[in-house]
């Protein structure tokens, strides 16, 4: 077991160095599912929320009915996702960082897939974080203490009254595209009530398109720097493809099928469900999706978490020749990560691509993913770009006042795109 886990961390490594995938959820074990992190029940949302107020939700599916004592560890993390070093444990936690038990653990029940779903919420009586900024974490077997089962991210923001405002507005005049293909951000940081004296020393900022790590914009220089404020104008870094919209589809039921699903099947093992085939889509159509995101649920949404069963669930794409990148399906199911399981593989004899990946029963959204011989999202575009598209952007702001010793997460905010308007969150 341990020989497998640490081949599949070797994998990881070779598809993502450290400086990219840190900021991104980990599985590092094959009976690991449907790993969930939510702040304050906002499944839309990427997991942050204001400093002691609230709670992250932690949800995971182990594949058997065999109780796992399962302990956790809390990291903090800098802007970059790398671990703080010049912090102690009690200036991170009150309470315990590490050796924590997850005792909310329930068996699945009336489910052709046997699992035991683990919950946890943070914080919690026994560890209570004390500071903002990005927290990482890692989650262990009791037998197998060397290397985590998974790692989950989420990140804490300063409360009012010591943050800063961050203001985003979207706009499809580009300096790349007017009205056509793309979408561009401007964003304005107000200092609020903190001391900057060298901005680009002391400020990180993070931008991102639909909660997507992938292609996140890092500490891009801003164009106009001011005694209280920066601000981002007709910055070509924040110049976005503007996409379409998300495919998307439920599996609620093993007897019947549900939006996006052509048919269900039975193996004598496995249940299949069948999604419609796609193709590329050439026009817009509105479509409402939830950028990616996904929700498990299920036809009586009752105990969903225990009682939704999995189905091996089959993706098609039409097209009459392979492209020239390899394609991967992506969505929040996905972590962001171009995994094997991920990519589909072209049927020359159909003509298409096919992928098929066990999913837990619920609300998902998914787009193909073109990537290139570097491994990163490449240019093209399975389906055409257009300016309509309803996409949501995400900001993120540190500060680290002078002879601080670690990041803090003193801005968030969260915008939608709705043709040409821009609608905070």
């Amino acid at each position: 077991m341990k020989q497998r886990v640490l081949t599949f961390l070797c994998c990881l490594a070779c598809l993502f160095p450290a400086s990219v995938s840190a900021q991104r959820h980990e599985i590092n074990d094959a009976n690991i599912r449907s790993l969930k992190v939510i702040a304050n029940q906002k499944w839309l949302d990427l997991p942050v929320m204001v400093l002691n107020s609230g709670r992250i939700s932690i949800d995971f599916d182990d594949l058997t009915h065999t109780y796992r004592r399962l302990t956790y560890r809390l990291e903090h993390c800098e802007a970059d996702w790398k671990p703080s070093t010049g912090l102690f444990e009690s200036d991170v936690v009150d309470g315990f960082i590490s050796g924590n038990t997850i005792d909310d653990v329930k068996e699945s029940t009336l489910t052709n897939t046997l699992y035991t779903h683990y919950h946890l919420d943070i914080p919690n009586d026994k560890c209570r974080p004390k500071l903002s900024g990005n927290y990482r974490l890692y989650i262990y077997d009791d037998n197998e203490p060397e290397v985590p089962l998974l790692t989950a991210c989420f990140m804490l923001t300063e409360p009012a009254g010591r943050s800063m405002g961050v203001r985003l507005n979207i706009t499809s005049q580009t300096d790349l595209s007017i009205n056509s293909k793309h979408q561009q951000v401007e964003m304005q940081v107000d200092y609020g009530n903190y001391t900057v004296s060298n901005p680009q020393q002391q400020i990180k900022t993070v931008v991102m398109q639909n909660r997507n790590w992938l292609e996140a914009r890092w500490n891009s220089k801003p164009q106009y720097v001011m005694a209280n404020e920066l601000r981002w104008t007709h910055n070509q870094d924040y110049i976005f493809r503007a996409g379409n919209e998300y495919r998307k589809f439920e599996i609620l039921s093993t007897d019947v099928t549900s939006m996006g699903v052509d048919r269900i099947g039975w193996d004598g093992k496995d249940y299949h469900a069948y999604l419609f085939p796609a193709l590329p889509l050439l026009n817009y159509i509105y479509d409402e999706d939830a950028d990616g995101a996904f929700l498990i649920r299920n036809s009586d949404n009752i105990e969903v978490n225990t009682t939704s069963d999995y189905m091996l669930t089959h993706f098609q794409l039409n097209t009459p020749s392979p492209y020239p990148y390899r394609i991967f399906l992506n969505g929040d199911w996905t972590y962001d990560r171009l995994l094997p399981e991920y990519e589909m593989t072209y049927n020359s004899t159909e003509k298409c691509y096919e992928a098929v990946v066990p999913l837990k029963f619920g609300y998902y959204n998914y787009q193909f993913l073109a990537v290139n011989e570097q491994g990163k999202p490449a240019a093209f575009s399975v389906d055409n770009s257009h300016y309509q598209t309803e996409n949501s952007y995400q900001a993120l702001v540190y500060f680290r006042p002078q002879g601080g010793r670690t990041d803090k997460l003193v801005g968030y905010a969260n915008v939608k795109f709705i043709k040409n308007k821009s609608i905070e969150d």
